[in-house]
């Protein structure tokens, strides 16, 4: 009788040694650079880490892997995009009003963690909150810059209140 043993519980070092190259790669490619490659790879695996899905039941860890590399990768880009809208708005500043080497880091990192919070809200309920949060705009003016009706502005608000509060939970 032959006897057959299980295969061994899959392991984080396991899938990391099975995998990094591969999903640094994909990540490289996508990048152009292996700096933000090989940090992205290792978010990955730390999402992996600290995700509540047990090793065990990931079945194509590949897909799996591609699937937390894809949405970092996205927050990548998105983080970006915002260091370049923040760097664009710095520049229209007069030199003797921009702000200290500190104070940007610490606005950027204000800036991001907004970004990171607001995520998931579309696209005209963001727009509504951050007009109101950071303008000072109200609701009809808002209402005139989305071409819709304050009553949907009021909605809006709700909306984006009611997610920050969750998130906060």
């Amino acid at each position: 009788m032959i006897d057959i043993a299980p295969p061994p519980e899959p392991s984080l070092p396991t899938l990391y040694r099975e995998h990094r190259g591969w999903l640094e790669a994909w990540l490289r490619r996508r990048l152009g650079n292996a700096w933000d490659a090989a940090d992205l790879s290792q978010d990955t695996f730390l999402r992996v880490l600290a995700s509540a899905q047990p090793l065990a039941d990931i079945r194509e860890p590949r897909a799996y892997l591609l699937t937390v590399g894809k949405r970092l990768l996205s927050n990548f880009h998105q983080r970006r995009n915002l260091e370049q809208a923040y760097i664009d708005a710095l520049a229209q500043l007069p030199e003797q009003s921009l702000p200290s080497l500190e104070q940007r880091w610490i606005l950027l990192e204000t800036l991001q963690a907004l970004d990171e919070l607001l995520e998931g809200l579309k696209a005209p309920v963001r727009r509504a909150f951050l007009w109101s949060q950071l303008e000072g705009l109200g609701y009809a003016e808002i209402a005139v810059r989305l071409n819709i009706s304050e009553r949907t502005v009021k909605r809006y608000m709700a909306q984006a209140y009611e997610h920050c509060l969750l998130a906060e939970l």
